[in-house]
């Protein structure tokens, strides 16, 4: 395992090209094993049936809710770990780290209770039917509850990212997901001694896998071959220190839960279109998130290069990193819109062998008038994270808030009822939506108040 050289600068230093790729290509390695982890499961329990498939899929769905969480503190550590360290401030560095541990246990064993007690409520709650909701409430009873160890292995690695290593938890996450393949089957179906469990060998071996992957990242932030090294007397509980994470995560998160309560908002409205348009729009979706996924990985190499270049006394780096980052991804978006425009139709029926002729419809225009928009959304996430690096998290969720409550809710009800069919009105709304949150996000970065903030 490679772990970032106590000397290692490039960061603050040298081609600014270089410094992005080595921490933009293992974060978008990282974030599709985060992705492939999520599917191991659903993978070994078709072997029990239906209702165990969908009892993972259903309890997926509120796992997700603890995601903007997650998103949040990470995104305070990020921030804070990066300023620290690129003004040389290791020491302070540990401490954010340590604090944002602690916090992440809090949270972790607080949402494990809450799911202990509460999961097969909250998956009747979403409708389950009763064998459903019976095999869900044990998968989610025993993934929450051993959920702190999610909370700590994603913090400890966005701490590691915030230092300049994006290396070490790619193979952290590789780790976790070898793990979880190996065990899965064997605590699922019962190999050897160890007895069949079922879906509760699923929730057994996911977390045992994570558990492994957060124990390694603790022992890599403890033994010094990293630049961020954690010491013992760093671990007192500093509540300054937490609310100055919390400050800067709080609007992270409140950012990440608004984009997953328009997500069903919008799912919501889709589905009063009928069940033709639900399909083609859940396979367009597919492709849109495969799109966003460097999206995601450059915007957190640029956080990593603003936070740290602004410790370091140097803006106007932050700055042109901040922009490589995005026109790189500018380029990414354009290719996979050229893609989608051209090959819309073969692309649906790779995920729609079976289906009618309206679902494939349905999924190749939201492909043809979504896709060109794509540029935007670049502007949007890059930029956004850019500015989450700086400390400045509030900007991007209030652009965030307003742009997708303010209009793209309200005009996809509206077009869909005067737009004819009422999908291309919905995929409209998405698309303006994506202009105006990209452009607002370029004025208040071009603003330069964030090169200002204090975290």
């Amino acid at each position: 395992m490679r772990v970032l050289e106590k000397s290692d600068s490039s960061v603050t230093e040298g081609s600014l090209a270089r410094a992005l790729t080595r921490l933009a290509a293992p974060m978008l390695v990282g974030g599709i094993l985060q992705n492939v982890q999520s599917l191991i499961d659903l993978f070994w329990v078709g072997g029990l049936g239906p209702e165990a498939v969908a009892a993972v899929a259903m309890s997926g769905t509120i796992l997700m809710v603890l995601f903007p969480m997650l998103m949040g503190l990470s995104t305070g550590t990020l921030a804070l770990v990066a300023r620290s360290v690129g003004a040389g401030r290791m020491d302070e560095a540990g401490r954010a780290t340590s604090q944002s541990l602690i916090l992440a246990a809090v949270l972790g064993v607080v949402s494990g209770l809450l799911g202990w007690f509460l999961s097969e409520s909250l998956l009747r709650l979403l409708r389950a039917e009763p064998e459903v909701a019976r095999q869900g409430g044990i998968y989610l009873r025993l993934t929450m509850a051993g959920g702190f160890t999610v909370f700590i292995l994603f913090i400890a690695n966005a701490a590691l990212q915030g230092a300049g290593d994006a290396v070490t938890p790619m193979w952290i996450m590789a780790v976790a997901n070898i793990v979880n393949i190996v065990l899965a089957p064997v605590f699922i179906f019962g190999i050897g001694p160890v007895p069949a469990l079922g879906i509760a060998g699923a929730a057994i071996a996911m977390v045992a896998a994570q558990a492994i992957a957060a124990a390694i990242s603790l022992c890599v932030l403890f033994s010094g071959l990293t630049r961020l090294h954690l010491k013992w007397d760093q671990w007192k509980p500093d509540a300054a220190m937490m609310w100055r994470i919390l400050k800067i995560g709080i609007p992270g998160s409140g950012q990440m839960l608004s984009r997953s309560l328009v997500n069903a908002v919008v799912m919501l409205i889709v589905a009063g279109c009928g069940t033709a348009a639900v399909a083609g729009y859940g396979t367009g979706m597919r492709f849109h998130m495969i799109i966003l996924m460097p999206a995601f990985a450059l915007g957190g190499a640029a956080a990593t290069m603003v936070g740290q270049n602004l410790g370091a006394g140097n803006p106007r780096r932050a700055r042109h990193a901040a922009w490589l980052a995005t026109w790189i991804d500018v380029v990414i978006m354009a290719v996979s819109a050229a893609i989608m425009l051209i090959f819309a139709a073969p692309l649906i029926r790779l995920f729609t062998r079976n289906a009618d002729a309206e679902i494939v419809a349905v999924g190749v225009r939201y492909l043809t008038i979504v896709s060109p928009f794509y540029v935007f959304v670049a502007f949007g996430i890059v930029l956004g994270r850019a500015l989450n690096g700086a400390g400045d998290s509030m900007s991007p969720m209030v652009i965030t808030v307003l742009t997708l409550w303010g209009l793209q809710v309200p005009l996809a009800v509206f077009l869909s009822r005067v737009w004819s069919p009422a999908t291309h009105g919905i995929w409209w709304a998405m698309a303006s939506a994506f202009v105006v949150q990209g452009l607002w996000m370029i004025a208040r970065f071009e603003s330069g108040k964030w090169m200002k903030t204090t975290v």
